[in-house]
């Protein structure tokens, strides 16, 4: 069995446990309260007599549950953006050139046999021309164009 029996552990973690992209608990945003243990159930704390009790409030939260979702969505937005300016400020951009000499990715091409013991970059090529964002068109040194680049 083994990992299929903690699956459903591994779920329930998932569904209870605050994203920090937004704050909230899946579970919450779902079913609009926080998720109760089975602990808390038997013992009768004040948070577990509060919902079991009062009808009334857990109809409440799921009249405002979609303010709250919309309110998680602004805050994940908001933690993107801050992640986006984050990275972009550390990101170096290299422009390269016609004339430019680049060595290519053995993966990306698949020109040579992959493994452990392959080589990762490719002999190096001449920058033919730059196209658009990012893509050149690239050549061998002899002046032979390499096809798909």
């Amino acid at each position: 069995m083994g990992w299929v029996d903690e699956l459903p552990h591994v779920l329930w973690a998932f569904r209870t446990q605050k994203k920090t992209s937004n704050l909230e608990t899946p579970f919450s945003l779902m079913y609009g309260i926080e998720a109760m243990i089975p602990a808390e159930i038997g013992v009768p704390f004040a948070r577990t007599l509060s919902v079991i009790e009062n009808e009334e409030e857990l109809r409440l939260n799921l009249n405002l549950l979609e303010e709250r979702r919309e309110l998680a969505l602004f805050r994940e937005h908001n933690y993107k953006r801050q992640l986006k300016k984050y990275y972009d400020s550390r990101v170096q951009v290299c422009k390269l050139y016609a004339g430019d000499f680049v060595f290519r990715n053995n993966e990306a091409s698949g020109q040579e046999p992959s493994g452990k013991l392959a080589p990762t970059w490719e002999v190096p090529y001449r920058v033919k021309e730059v196209l658009s964002k990012g893509a050149y068109k690239l050549e061998k040194l002899d002046g032979i164009e390499v096809p798909r680049t």
